[in-house]
């Protein structure tokens, strides 16, 4: 009667751990974000268990039932397309329900995208906020008001089409020359962090438009 949330590869798949390949072989159930994109680094790996899909538009109708099922004896581990499930991921409201059903939660170290982002920033770490992605309309400007008197570095997820628009909001509300770090492809064969302030990377990021998975470190206040 246990869950597992198992880390992923965010792009190598050498930095899959030798645990998680086997927690992912020895459990009754898979639970994936997309098992099209799981069975790819399942047979990878030459895992066969089977799994079932669990992703942010059905995960509200299927927790009961899994957490039935858990009860019932069936060992579970939950990954997400990459990275650590409920990080910007699902998982938190099964994670929830297993705890108020006092059901064992165990989750492995592993690969999650922004803290290899935070630590070659360049900016200080001993203290951070991760924002995830921010509001796409309602709710933006409230919460960029609130990160302009935030005095920690601050972690944000950002889509490649959304990127400079996002960097010109931080200008705008945080000040043109507050130091940032764009981190992009981490780990993949085309990675990238490019320093500077969020104006510079504006102006670089409008000229050569980004690919791929973004992790925005902020400077604090």
């Amino acid at each position: 009667m246990k869950l597992y949330l198992v880390p992923t590869p965010i792009g190598n798949l050498e930095d899959m751990t030798f645990r998680a390949i086997k927690v992912l072989k020895e459990v009754d159930l898979v639970l994936a974000e997309d098992t099209r994109t799981s069975g790819k680094l399942m047979k990878h790996f030459e895992i066969t268990t089977h799994m079932q899909s669990h992703h942010m538009h059905n995960e509200h109708k299927t927790v009961e039932s899994l957490i039935q099922k858990i009860k019932g004896g069936t060992t579970v581990a939950l990954i997400s397309d990459a990275g650590t499930p409920a990080i910007s991921d699902p998982g938190f409201l099964l994670t929830r329900a297993c705890v108020q059903n006092n059901i064992e939660v165990d989750c492995l170290p592993g690969a999650t995208a922004f803290v290899p982002a935070l630590v070659n920033s360049g900016l200080p770490n001993e203290k951070f906020v991760f924002e995830g992605f921010l509001p796409a309309k309602k709710g933006r400007q409230t919460r960029l008001l609130r990160l302009a008197e935030e005095d920690r570095t601050i972690i944000l997820y950002e889509s490649p089409h959304k990127l400079v628009k996002t960097l010109g909001h931080l200008a705008e509300y945080l000040g043109a020359d507050r130091q940032a770090s764009v981190s992009r492809e981490l780990t993949k064969m085309f990675e990238e962090t490019r320093r500077g302030t969020v104006t510079e990377l504006a102006e670089h990021y409008t000229n050569k438009p980004p690919k791929g998975e973004i992790v925005l470190i902020v400077a604090g206040k």
